[in-house]
């Protein structure tokens, strides 16, 4: 059942740390909206990060940008990526990813999760143009690691309970400024 009041409630992370990240209820469509600023609130922790690739190369990704891919219903994600390996290359090489990934709900975690990330676009002035294929498989190795179960948001189990019925997410949909979590009676 709708209430009258908008409810605005604090997420958690989900390694249980608060970082700030909101969503707001609304009443009229029944649905919770997480705007880019509370995502881009909810990634920043997550950088800068350095991850290992087959165990040869360093790769360390910053400055972390968020993009709302509606047309697709993804979130994009651009970041700096600087790639090292000390016996195989001669300095370090520096490129922009840009990754993307869909979202889905985690009913036991009650928590909205990105899913299926994957690179969309490398870019290095470092390296010629025929190595675009080994540092593309780099970045989709970087993103499943990055991005793949990483929880945006945890829902309260007073987010999905109201006047004794419970609620649970549905469809959830990317627009240009948030993201939008149907909240479906159980």
């Amino acid at each position: 059942m709708k209430t009258s009041t908008t409810l605005i409630c604090t997420g958690l992370m989900a390694l249980g740390l608060a970082h700030g990240a909101q969503a707001a209820y609304n009443v009229w469509t029944n649905e919770y909206t997480l705007s880019k600023k509370d995502l881009e609130t909810a990634i920043a922790p997550q950088f800068p990060r350095k991850l290992k690739y087959m165990d040869l190369f360093d790769v360390t990704l910053s400055n972390p940008r968020l993009g709302m891919d509606a047309p697709n219903n993804r979130l994009t994600t651009v970041v700096d990526a600087q790639i090292a390996n000390q016996w195989l290359l001669a300095r370090p090489v520096n490129a922009v990813l840009t990754m993307s990934s869909g979202f889905k709900y985690d009913a036991p975690s009650r928590s909205l999760r990105l899913d299926a990330p994957k690179v969309d676009n490398v870019d290095s002035k470092d390296l010629p143009p025929q190595y675009a294929q080994q540092l593309t498989a780099l970045g989709n190795a970087a993103a499943d690691q990055l991005l793949r179960d990483y929880a945006v948001y945890t829902f309260t189990p007073e987010q999905l309970q109201m006047n004794g019925k419970r609620f649970e997410p549905g469809k959830i949909t990317v627009d240009k400024e948030a993201v939008k979590v149907e909240i479906i009676e159980q």
